[in-house]
């Protein structure tokens, strides 16, 4: 375990330092998403002139959720990941790890997690920055169970975005080019996953369908526990039904790595 441990604590390192290099674009990305959180509270505020409420939450309620939102997605988001193991693919420079002791989906993961602190903290500098102006507009709820059960959520969150990006590089064995099926995956997340407006603004049963569905424990259950739009009792079986998922997708990238280097020709590398 030690050993192993090691392993991974050195990919680790050398994750985070290959993307410190590229810092100044993480802290320009997060600069341009403040311009886009300026439109959000453009938009929701003439959404709720002459409203105290729309769906029961006042305008101060859905800002901290797309704030909450914003923040979550640097650190928990998937970027760039499945392209990049499409392109490992590709080019032959997965031979490397056919050959090694080490798990490719690990190695992979923890890559990903390093970069998600390189980019999560750099997206906070201007989020702080602008917190003066923003601190009148933030109402977090105060109770301590919606930390408890917020950080696994994000976690299993994480897990289940990269895991889908790991699945769409995987089709790679297959196919030469994936970009239509990650910019079909990109569209349906941001609508089902609580990136344009909170689902539970959705007419009732489709908020409960939606419930059902990965895409829902992609960004908007996580934002939405830290946020006060969920109560404990329907976070508590969302963490359930997210963790039946997180295992489901693993089953289906291991299941897609098996076959896929079934098809897979070693050249080059």
């Amino acid at each position: 375990m030690r050993l192993l441990f090691a392993k991974y604590r050195h990919v680790f390192n050398v994750g985070l330092q290959s993307n410190i290099v590229y810092r100044w674009n993480f802290a320009m990305r997060a600069a341009f998403s403040m311009l886009h959180l300026v439109f959000v509270f453009i938009l929701w505020g003439a959404a709720y002139q002459g409203h105290t409420e729309i769906g029961g939450f006042s305008l101060d309620q859905t800002l901290t959720y797309f704030v909450t939102l914003l923040v979550l997605q640097f650190f928990i988001g998937a970027f760039n990941e499945d392209y990049e193991i499409s392109e490992e693919i590709r080019s032959g420079l997965i031979n490397q790890f056919l050959t090694k002791p080490i798990n490719y989906f690990v190695y992979r993961f923890t890559i990903f997690i390093a970069a998600r602190i390189v980019s999560g903290l750099l997206a906070l500098v201007p989020l702080l920055l602008a917190l003066p102006l923003l601190g009148e507009y933030l109402t977090f709820p105060d109770e301590v169970w919606r930390l408890m059960l917020g950080l696994p959520a994000a976690f299993m969150s994480a897990m289940i975005q990269f895991t889908i990006a790991y699945i769409f590089g995987m089709l790679t064995f297959w196919f030469l080019e994936i970009q239509s099926f990650v910019i079909l995956s990109m569209t349906i997340e941001t609508l089902l996953g609580g990136q344009i407006f909170p689902l539970d603004l959705l007419p009732d049963t489709i908020y409960r369908i939606s419930q059902f569905l990965p895409y829902y424990y992609q960004m908007y259950f996580p934002a939405a526990i830290f946020a006060g739009r969920i109560d404990y009792a329907s976070a508590s079986q969302g963490l359930l039904i997210q963790a039946f998922w997180v295992v489901a997708l693993l089953v289906i990238a291991q299941v897609l790595w098996q076959r896929g280097l079934r098809q897979h020709t070693a050249v080059g590398g």
